[in-house]
């Protein structure tokens, strides 16, 4: 076993299909026994990531490390010691719980019996039903499955590809505890989602668009390091409202956020003024407050410097 302090390191990869550029220069780390998110839009390139840190895919630059193995050159080592689960439900619909498990188990050399101890907290929530046929699980039935046998080799690196997309809320949430559970036993994490709300359960995150890399630290400091006032406003009129807003030279930005419009000040922002030459355009029960931005605010800002 590598005794090195990184469970993953990524320096400078990129991969390409034919035009497209789905990595541009990663380069990013994982601590071991962290759980590090992969936080960003559908064609941010996670899903290529996950893919060559697992050893299904080449770089075309760039090199990966994975417990301390080489991707390339130590591909056969990593297969025995990561989990991985995919975006897409993988594993066989015309198998039950019980076979599934019991065919990834054979696959990496060991029995349901011998590290039932890892899966059980999961898998005991599936065990009732373990002779029902894997394409008939509910979303949420189907995400234990998937983890308990990318669980049942006891990895030491975890990779989980959008594993929330698709299933309810109470389901979601359910998962990150089973994660954040799994986290403490030592495992070392990496996920992807799309949800910019699951950020906050991750030790640290990568804010991630087109592939690239725009931010790496802990979704506190993010919100820490904003750095600029930002207000929720709203008015009678929400589209025409968002429309005035963006012809200010001193608004920064605007955009839709739930009921209110999201509004990053810029410079000769005064609030007051603001609320006026609202009610000159014709803008009635104009309401602003000064709030705390969250990270899909910081994602957007990000964005915004980018472009």
């Amino acid at each position: 076993m590598s005794t090195t302090t990184l469970a993953i390191e990524v320096n400078g990869v990129s991969k390409s299909y034919g035009s497209i550029k789905a990595l541009d220069k990663v380069s990013l780390c994982v601590e071991r026994g962290e759980l590090f998110g992969l936080i960003g839009p559908d064609g941010a390139g996670k899903t290529t990531l996950f893919k060559i840190l697992v050893t299904l895919l080449n770089a075309d630059e760039g090199t990966a490390h994975v417990d301390g193995l080489d991707v390339v050159k130590d591909y056969k080592q990593i297969r025995a010691r990561v989990g991985y689960m995919p975006g897409k439900f993988s594993l066989y619909p015309d198998l039950t719980i019980e076979e599934n498990m019991e065919f990834f188990a054979t696959l990496f050399g060991v029995t349901v019996e011998q590290n039932y101890d890892m899966v059980a907290p999961i898998y005991k929530q599936i065990e009732p039903f373990k002779n029902r046929r894997a394409g008939r699980l509910s979303g949420g039935m189907k995400q234990k499955l998937a983890l308990s046998c990318a669980l049942i080799h006891r990895p030491s690196v975890l990779f989980l590809d959008e594993p929330t997309t698709g299933v309810d809320a109470v389901s979601r949430s359910e998962f990150w505890d089973m994660l954040y559970s799994l986290k403490q036993q030592g495992l070392s994490i990496m996920v992807s989602t799309p949800y910019m709300d699951e950020a906050s359960r991750c030790d640290r995150i990568a804010l991630c668009n087109s592939g690239k890399v725009l931010d790496i630290d802990s979704p506190e400091h993010m919100v820490e390091k904003f750095g600029s006032p930002l207000y929720a406003i709203k008015s009678s009129n929400m589209f025409g409202l968002l429309k005035d807003l963006r012809s200010f030279d001193y608004v920064a930005n605007c955009y839709t956020a739930g009921e209110y419009h999201h509004l990053l000040a810029g410079n000769g922002f005064d609030a007051r003024q603001l609320v006026s030459d609202l009610e000159n355009r014709g803008h009635t029960n104009v309401e602003l407050k000064g709030i705390v931005p969250d990270i899909e605010d910081v994602f957007i800002k990000l964005l915004s410097n980018e472009d």
